[in-house]
């Protein structure tokens, strides 16, 4: 499987799915989720939340609205508190990539999980996110894309990624 890193609007990508760093409530606030719905539309949202509760370190599927991907994989990766760790940095990434490939998506975009709202350290998130797609066998995944903000993020997949 191929790994890139993007650093870049998530909602522009021509992947097969895209990834929302969530919550379990499935709401989609600011950052990515805002992006992604700002985006696609606000159906994204309703067809989420019809989905939600999730568990935290979950992940579900729902349509792309009007985005160039077919599917959006939001991956819970805080509770209500907003709050993550590398546990359920890695859990949700691990779950994004098993329910995207579910889905027979060839390529995903994942974004910095975590980062935002969630405060969790980009270097770390880098690290833990590589980890799992190195070690995920996927069925039909063969690209999976980091598309993240800033040249922090950037720099730090890279150097987890080895470019």
């Amino acid at each position: 499987m191929d790994l890139e890193v993007v650093e870049g609007d998530i909602t522009e990508l021509e992947v097969d799915a895209v990834a929302n760093a969530a919550n379990n409530g499935l709401w989609m606030g600011a950052g990515v989720a805002g992006a992604i719905k700002r985006a696609g539309g606000e159906e994204i949202e309703r067809e989420a939340m019809a989905l939600a509760p999730i568990a935290v370190g979950q992940a579900v599927a729902t349509s792309a609205g009007n985005l160039k991907a077919k599917h959006v994989v939001h991956a819970a990766v805080m509770g209500q508190d907003l709050k993550t760790s590398a546990e359920l940095v890695s859990q949700a990434t691990r779950r994004t990539l098993e329910v995207a490939d579910d889905l027979g998506a060839r390529s995903l975009a994942l974004p910095a999980f975590g980062t935002g709202v969630g405060g969790f350290p980009i270097e770390r998130c880098a690290e833990l996110m590589v980890t799992e797609a190195r070690a995920f066998e996927p069925a039909h995944l063969e690209r999976v894309v980091f598309a993240v903000f800033g040249h922090d993020a950037e720099r730090a997949f890279m150097a987890a990624v080895g470019e």
